[in-house]
């Protein structure tokens, strides 16, 4: 094997005259193909992350200041574009559902997709709970229905968006599109009227702490608090690079899937430099740091509703909509590729008449169900998420370096600007958000590396002697096998 352990792969040949095992295998686990174009495939790529806007990064302020979260931020929009365009150069050469999965596949073995794959579940898994308690918290602020957030809200939002799920892909997609341009449309708006109010007086007023080193109005916690910031800062961009898990399902995927990556990572970036600016010129980095609702804050200085902080509010749901909706979609494909080459139990991979993983998109909202209502700490679980993610990061970054190495003759319909440099930095910068994931939350952290460690023996003991050698990312892999050892003959 590539990573030079033992793993057999499971035959599905059936005897002589018998229809092909592989083939019925595979039938039985089809996803709609040509559903998604490069405009529909963009919105998913903004849906992933535009909740992110709304909420979650202004705590960055209270761990680095306004200079240390932008500097924060600089350098995670750095590493999610730089990622970003790496991962497009491997969607192209492998459009399937595997994503990240099958790219660590062929570069890293089995061991690293598993490893890749199973850190993109956690993220995708944990990220939906999470939000479910933050639609719960704006539909009690916002008095709808007489509703407080508990488990009947969190359960009506896992039971209605998996059921449109389940509709069709083509369906659950030009949702998300629509939900996802009306939370854009209101950052747009939220910014232009933030912007009347702007004084830069306002960015710098966190009291400083003069015990940390490099100290000052712009740091006010200091060196170490730009480094603490980045979890906070990937809050404006985390689970963009779900888009290429949309491939199986894309027209024409080794053109699209690039272009529309490029798409979604350069609308993130205008829309966070413009949320971030707004939001603590408008108000001060002080008033917001806390704010569970930054953006509502920002507009309401004297503590009064307006017109436009009403707006706001309700576009902040429709954007933790968009996201809940769409990590979804992600959580279920990543599921359904493990499982349809063995990784996890086959079953979950079977999809419905319409073309969708059933089990993939019901069995991962059970269980964000049951972590939502059992705990209903949000926060924490995105913590796990981003732990997750930043795993995931840096074995695919690792995966367009290696590749680029052993393979340079591989035939890549897109190639990365800037090739292994560009991917080396996403790869830098990945593993130091990992770190600083454990001076934000060494818990969350602790918790995702336990299931880590669950998944790990799992597969050691069990699913890595039960790979399905039929699965399009392990026919990728074991043509690279193959390769190499003919050019040894």
């Amino acid at each position: 094997m590539a990573d030079g352990t033992e793993s057999p792969r499971t035959s599905l040949s059936p005897p002589d005259g018998a229809a092909p095992a592989e083939d019925a295998y595979l039938e039985r686990r089809t996803l709609r193909r040509g559903s998604a174009g490069p405009l529909l495939l963009t919105g998913l790529g903004v849906a992933y992350v535009v909740s992110g806007d709304f909420s979650g990064w202004n705590f960055g302020l209270a761990e680095g200041g306004f200079g240390g979260l932008a500097i924060a931020a600089v350098l995670m929009g750095l590493m999610y574009t730089c990622m970003v365009f790496a991962l497009a150069e491997l969607a192209a050469i492998l459009p399937t559902a595997g994503g990240g999965y099958g790219f660590a596949r062929r570069a890293l073995g089995t061991w690293g997709g598993f490893l890749t794959g199973t850190a993109i579940l956690i993220e995708y898994v944990l990220a939906p709970a999470a939000i479910s308690i933050f639609i719960g918290d704006y539909v009690e602020s916002l008095g709808l229905f007489g509703l407080e957030s508990s488990w009947p809200v969190y359960l009506a939002c896992f039971v209605i968006f998996i059921g449109i799920h389940l509709w069709g892909v083509g369906e659950a997609l030009r949702f998300s599109l629509i939900v996802t341009a009306i939370a854009v449309a209101a950052l747009l708006i939220f910014a232009f009227g933030a912007f009347t109010d702007f004084d830069s007086a306002s960015l710098d007023d966190i009291p400083v702490d003069h015990s940390a080193l490099g100290s000052s109005s712009w740091l006010p916690f200091g060196l170490l608090g730009i480094w603490s910031a980045f979890p906070f800062g990937m809050w404006f961009f985390l689970g963009v690079e779900g888009v290429p898990l949309a491939a199986e399902e894309t027209r024409d995927p080794a053109r699209t899937l690039p272009k529309a990556m490029a798409w979604s990572v350069g609308i993130l970036l205008v829309l966070a430099l413009l949320t971030f600016l707004a939001a603590t010129g408008a108000r001060g980095a002080n008033a917001v740091q806390d704010a569970g609702n930054p953006l509502v804050e920002a507009l309401q200085p004297d503590g009064k509703a307006t017109t436009l902080s009403r707006i706001v509010n309700y576009a902040g749901l429709a954007g933790l909509v968009a996201s809940f909706f769409s990590l979804i979609y992600a959580g279920s494909r990543q599921l359904f590729a493990l499982s349809r080459a063995g990784y996890l139990p086959r079953f979950l991979s079977l999809t419905s008449r319409r073309k969708a993983p059933y089990l993939g998109l019901l069995v991962p909202g059970a269980l964000g169900f049951a972590l939502a209502a059992a705990t209903g700490d949000g926060a924490r679980m995105l913590n796990v998420a981003v732990f997750g993610a930043t795993i995931s990061y840096a074995l695919m970054s690792l995966s367009h370096i290696v590749l680029r190495r052993r393979e340079p003759g591989l035939h890549r319909p897109y190639r990365t600007p800037g090739g292994v440099l560009t991917s080396s930095v996403a790869f830098v910068l990945a593993c130091s958000a990992l770190v600083a994931t454990f001076l934000v939350d060494k818990d969350a952290a602790f918790i995702a590396l336990g299931v880590y460690a669950v998944a790990l023996a799992y597969f050691a003991f069990y699913s890595r002697h039960r790979l399905v050698a039929a699965a399009p990312e392990e026919e990728f892999a074991a043509l690279a096998e193959a390769e190499a050892e003919l050019s040894r003959d």
